[in-house]
This record gives C-alpha cells, sequence and structure tokens, in this order.
C-alpha cells in the first residue's frame, strides 16, 4: 500500500470521521459511543500534531492526533496520543508510520511525554506503542462500563519519554 504522511487538513474531515466510526463499531478502540461532530472534535486536539495517512487517490487509511493533557503552563509538554487506521489498511504499516511521525512531530513541537489509554484487548494497538518506545506504567481496573457492549473495561495505561525534550 503506498501511502505519504501528511498534516491533516479541515478538508480531510469526512474521512477522518469515516475512520472514527470504524473505530467506534468496533468497540475496541474508545468508551465513545457517538461520533462527535469535527468541529469539536479537533478542538481538543493540538494544531501542531495532527497528522494523515494519504493514500495516492487522497483517501484516507488512517491518522493520528495529539491531546493536550491540561491547560496548565507545567504539563504543556504532556500530550494522549491517538492513532486510528482504517479497516482496509490494517496491518500494512500504516500505524508503524503514523506513530513515527507524530513522535517526531510531538518533539519537534517541545513534547516531553506521550501517553495513551488502551483496552487490554487491543493487542495490536499495544504493540505499536511498545515498538515506538511507550512502557505500560499502569493498568486502570473496571474503570468504565462501555455501553455498546455492557460490559466493565480495563485499560492499560502506556507512557513514551522523549530522550531529547526535558532533558
Amino acid at each position: 500500500m503506498n501511502f505519504t504522511i501528511d498534516h491533516m487538513k479541515d478538508s480531510d474531515a469526512p474521512e477522518v470521521m469515516r475512520i472514527y466510526e470504524e473505530g467506534l463499531n468496533g468497540n475496541n478502540a474508545t468508551f465513545e459511543t457517538n461520533l462527535p461532530e469535527f468541529e469539536t472534535w479537533i478542538g481538543g486536539k493540538r494544531p501542531d500534531c495532527r497528522l494523515v495517512a494519504r493514500l495516492q487517490d487522497g483517501s484516507l487509511a488512517g491518522w493520528a492526533v495529539l491531546s493536550p493533557t491540561s491547560k496548565r503552563v507545567v504539563y504543556s509538554g504532556v500530550c494522549e496520543v491517538t492513532v486510528y487506521v482504517s479497516n482496509h489498511a490494517q496491518g500494512m504499516g500504516v500505524g508503524t508510520a503514523l506513530m513515527g511521525a507524530l513522535v517526531t512531530e510531538s518533539e519537534a513541537a517541545g513534547v516531553w511525554t506521550l501517553y495513551s489509554s488502551i483496552f487490554p484487548e487491543n493487542v495490536a494497538s499495544v504493540k505499536l506503542h511498545e515498538r515506538h518506545g511507550f512502557r505500560t506504567i499502569g493498568r486502570r481496573e473496571r474503570i468504565a462500563f462501555h455501553p455498546t457492549t455492557q460490559t466493565w473495561r480495563d485499560t492499560v495505561i502506556m507512557e513514551r519519554r522523549s530522550e531529547t525534550v526535558g532533558r
């Protein structure tokens, strides 16, 4: 699969939301159950770290964004990572390329800590994070009730500390 990593544009909104909806429907990526409006969703993301994997035909194979942890300046370099890969592009290196580029972008933006909260059953996501230097720092047992699956779910908290920023 040929794709390039590019910065997310407002015109990517329908494709970004389509891929996000695939994740919602899979019940293994998020506790969210309703697709938000793009403008509301993107408003909570850092504008300098929004990436897409763009196929040759212009469609998207995946996306990656960072969300600030806090508005407090002392946490300005701590962000939550979100990476989604379209169902048709899974297992083709899209997530690896997005995560690698996101790590590079985050460090260029002065981010010193990346973290993610992942369902432990999402083994592909856990392995993706591990390949990019994330380590498991904890497990939150029965942290929330997933309304679609009607089950209590655990999450694994993973963290990556920059070796260049904040040292």
